[in-house]
This record gives structure tokens, C-alpha cells and sequence, in this order.
């Protein structure tokens, strides 16, 4: 008996926490998957999505409004204890954290001005085309590195939101974004002005595997737990529901 009691403590993982509370970084400014409403209170697919993992898991959410540029740099300090702020699973970035399984999947696409007309959005159909993305994202690495490198002029921006405001005033001529981002800025009247253009862009190299959970990577207890999780989810519907509250197609 003392030897098995021994063997299940040697097999804890060393990182082993009891997790009660999390610490949730969100960006707060990135539609529909989170914003800030009119009571100052967070709200968007993926603040609904924390919120059922969290119950599920039997922990306390506590979300931390975090910059992108920010987002790893907090987590690897302890500041935030995960990142919830669609952030893609790459390569590089797996260099520095740990990820989750996804859970959500979307392209990389172009938004330009409908009055251009658009017929070419390939790196060589944009050249001498200004090019809006927000700075340190997946979408900007792919402008710079494939259209920029084929005559296409880059204009960077500090939030995606700027990026669209500049757009709809005909200063740039597309922005660069998260496919599903901008779905809601579309339907609206301050993007009327503008439409998907060209195929999606979905070169994993670039784009990566899906969107996931950032996570320490010692902490791979909190990593079970999450996609433990994700996987209860999906499965008993409640991912379904948060999905469809936001979007009228699976982004799963």
C-alpha cells in the first residue's frame, strides 16, 4: 500500500497545482470574439467559451484585459495564468508556450474596398496595393514575407480596428485579417464599404493550426484540464450553442 501511494506521487507531474482560480488574458477589443459592452463588462464567443471550460472545470475566471503584444510576455511572467485572445498555434510560438487543442479554426483573408473591384488578389495581382494589418500577427508575418515581396505596400497598425477604420475612409486600399474577425464589421453600416476579396488564405506554414488556449509549459496539469474540457464541450452541446449565438456557421 505505502509503495502504491509512493508510485501515484512519483507520477504527479512535478508542475502539479490545485487550480481554483485562472487568470484569463483577453484582448477586449477583437469582435465578436471580445469586447467590452456598455457596462464595462467583457463579453464575446470566446469570453462565453472560457466562462463553460472554467465551470466545467470547477475554477474561478478572472479576466485581464492584455495588449497582443503583451499577451505572451504576461503569461510567461505569472502576471496572467492562460491566453484566450485567438491566438494561432504555430511553430514559433510553440517554441515559447504550450497550446491546447484548438478550438476554433478560421483563415486568413483579404477585406478590400468593393468600389476597386478586386479581380486579382494575388501577391502579384496586389502589387503597388496598400495593405492594412495589425502589427505583430500572423497576418502581418504573411504580408510582409509574400505580398510585400511582390510590390505590395504595407500599411501596419497598432489594433485590427484601426486597420478597418482606415479602410472604410479609403485610406488603404484591403487590410489583412482573421477571416472570421471581421464577419460582424461587414454586416454593419461602417463596413458596407467593403467585401471579402480573393480565396482564403490557408498556408499553415503562415496561418497555423487552428486557434488554441496559450498555456506555460509547465503547466501541463492546466493543460489536461482544458482539453479535457474542450472535449466535454463539444460533446454534450454546449459548444454548439455558444457557436451559434455568435456565428450562423460551425468555426469549430
Amino acid at each position: 500500500m505505502v509503495l502504491a501511494l509512493a508510485s501515484l506521487v512519483l507520477a504527479a507531474p512535478a508542475s502539479a497545482k490545485n487550480w481554483t482560480e485562472l487568470r484569463i488574458g483577453v484582448s477586449g477589443n477583437y469582435p465578436p470574439f471580445t469586447f467590452v459592452d456598455e457596462h464595462d463588462r467583457f463579453q464575446g464567443f470566446e469570453i462565453d467559451l472560457a466562462l463553460a471550460l472554467c465551470q466545467r472545470m470547477g475554477v474561478k475566471c478572472e479576466f485581464v484585459k492584455e495588449e497582443w503584444e503583451d499577451m505572451i510576455p504576461s503569461l510567461v511572467a505569472h502576471s496572467i495564468d492562460a491566453i484566450f485572445a485567438s491566438m494561432s498555434i504555430t511553430e514559433d510560438r510553440k517554441k515559447q508556450i504550450a497550446f491546447s487543442n484548438r478550438y476554433y479554426t478560421t483563415p486568413t483573408s483579404l477585406v478590400a474596398r468593393k468600389a476597386l473591384n478586386l479581380r486579382d488578389t494575388s501577391p502579384a495581382g496586389m502589387k503597388g496595393r496598400v495593405i492594412g494589418v495589425q502589427r505583430d500577427t500572423l497576418q502581418a508575418d504573411y504580408l510582409k514575407e509574400v505580398y510585400v515581396s511582390a510590390g505590395a505596400v504595407a500599411r501596419i497598425y497598432t489594433t485590427q480596428a484601426e486597420a478597418q477604420f482606415e479602410l472604410a475612409r479609403g485610406q488603404i486600399d484591403a487590410i489583412m485579417v482573421d477571416k472570421l474577425s471581421v464577419y460582424d464589421w461587414l454586416a454593419q453600416t461602417q463596413g458596407e464599404c467593403c467585401a471579402y476579396a480573393g480565396e482564403d488564405l490557408t498556408d499553415a506554414h503562415y496561418i497555423g493550426e487552428g486557434v488554441g488556449v496559450g498555456l506555460r509549459k509547465e503547466d501541463g496539469d492546466l493543460l489536461q484540464m482544458i482539453n479535457r474540457a474542450i472535449d466535454q464541450i463539444i460533446a454534450d452541446g454546449t459548444y454548439k450553442k455558444i457557436n451559434d449565438k455568435y456565428f450562423p456557421f460551425s468555426v469549430y
